[in-house]
């Protein structure tokens, strides 16, 4: 069966989620969206997709799209920065890796400038400090080259900066 704009005035359209034939109109839609986006902060990519998954014509996509972006439901800096504090605070991630993942959802990069200052310095140090002291510790190595290449190769693969893994490296494991 095809899916085709119904000429009612409220514009229906056809809908399908979980092999059952659901009809919303294009304010029921937009009211699914907001509470999409109100429940956590999403990007647009995100969105995007969600929107991909329902049936309905790309003007109405753009539509919904455009309604969530005037009513601020959708804000690319609001979530690159909520993104960015999240990774960091929670599962301890560098900045290359919160970029790298930022880059991944099409942020732009003036967003994933902004969102990286929300790191404070000092904070972003002490955590690279401590999880290189507790990998130090749980690594069982003798040789000290290669306990210290394991090291260096977890903090970078958690995304943080050589020359800073290099120094705390440096200083831990003389």
């Amino acid at each position: 069966m095809t899916n085709y704009v119904l000429s009612i005035p409220d514009y229906l359209y056809l809908y399908y989620m979980k092999s059952k034939k659901l009809t919303y109109t294009v304010e029921e839609l937009k009211r699914k969206m907001e509470n999409y986006c109100i429940y956590q902060d999403r990007c647009h990519q995100e969105v995007e997709k969600k929107l991909r998954e329902t049936p309905v014509i790309s003007e109405v996509r753009e539509m919904i799209l455009l309604h969530l972006m005037e009513h601020d439901f959708l804000n690319e800096e609001r979530f690159a920065k909520s993104f960015a504090r999240g990774k960091f605070r929670i599962k301890k991630w560098g900045k290359q890796r919160i970029k790298r993942e930022l880059k991944m959802r099409e942020i732009s990069d003036y967003n994933i400038k902004q969102a990286l200052k929300e790191i404070e310095e000092e904070e972003y140090l002490e955590i690279l400090s401590d999880l290189s002291q507790k990998r130090i510790d749980s690594v069982k190595e003798t040789n000290a080259f290669k306990k210290r290449r394991k090291v260096f190769d977890y903090l970078y693969r958690r995304g943080f900066e050589t020359g800073l893994i290099n120094e705390v490296l440096n200083e831990k494991l003389k």
